[in-house]
């Protein structure tokens, strides 16, 4: 595995993009989305383990205008401070800067075989948001906390869509949770997966505080067989 490190522009702009590279060389492309907590440790394992898997993937930094290469610590107190600077993140500009990533990914010429993309907590917000906008083969959207409030946008997303939450998620409460569920039942594009016994950011590793590491490595399989249907590596 290669990894490097492109650079996109944008109209006020130019914002980073990590590349990781499978030792093929080529394969479908993933847009890998952050949480609050930057392009850190746990995004540059999930990035890894796809790239192992034969993906390119592509994590842009998305916090570049309030603060370049931003890492928060997966603690109570990092949260608070990621929490604080995601409060004056643009959401529609993220959004916009996920789909030059896209169209980047799209022109590259190690990908081959399509592009999807997989977000987590504020990443599973802009996911479902660019799905709406930009031709996808596969999207993954991990507690994306904008989703429950904006179900009405599902009909203009035409891509295969997995939605993933947890049952005891004090952010995304099970009531919320509930209205996707009503929301997906006549699409046959979306299949959702509640880990029931799990809260928020239970896939993240590096959050002791949030992992939960049955539901994590359960919904994974569901994840990794989705983009095996949706966004098969060819050999």
């Amino acid at each position: 595995m290669r990894t490097r490190t492109d650079q996109i522009t944008a109209h006020d702009g130019t914002f980073d993009v990590h590349v990781w590279l499978p030792e093929s060389g080529s394969g479908p492309g993933i847009l890998l989305v952050q949480e609050i907590y930057g392009v850190g440790p746990y995004i540059e394992k999930v990035a890894a383990e796809l790239a192992g898997r034969g993906y390119v993937v592509a994590a842009p930094d998305l916090f570049w205008r309030l603060h370049p290469h931003w890492q928060g610590e997966h603690t109570p107190e990092g949260t608070k401070v990621a929490l604080d600077l995601a409060s004056g993140f643009d959401f529609a500009q993220g959004v916009a800067d996920c789909a030059l990533t896209v169209g980047h990914l799209k022109a590259m010429p190690e990908v081959r075989g399509g592009v999807g993309a997989l977000g987590f907590c504020l990443g599973g917000s802009i996911d479902y948001m660019l799905a709406t906008q930009v031709e996808l083969a596969a999207v993954l959207s991990f507690y994306g906390s904008a989703v429950p409030d904006a179900t009405g946008l599902m009909e203009q997303i035409s891509a295969p869509l997995l939605l993933v939450f947890g049952g005891q998620d004090p952010y995304i409460t099970r009531d919320r949770v509930a209205v996707v569920e009503q929301a997906v039942k006549d699409r046959p594009n979306v299949v959702m997966h509640v880990a029931e016994e799990a809260g928020h950011a239970f896939h993240n590793s590096e959050a002791p505080m949030f992992h939960h590491r049955a539901a994590a490595e359960r919904v994974w399989e569901v994840a990794l067989a989705f983009l095996d249907e949706h966004l098969p590596v060819r050999s």
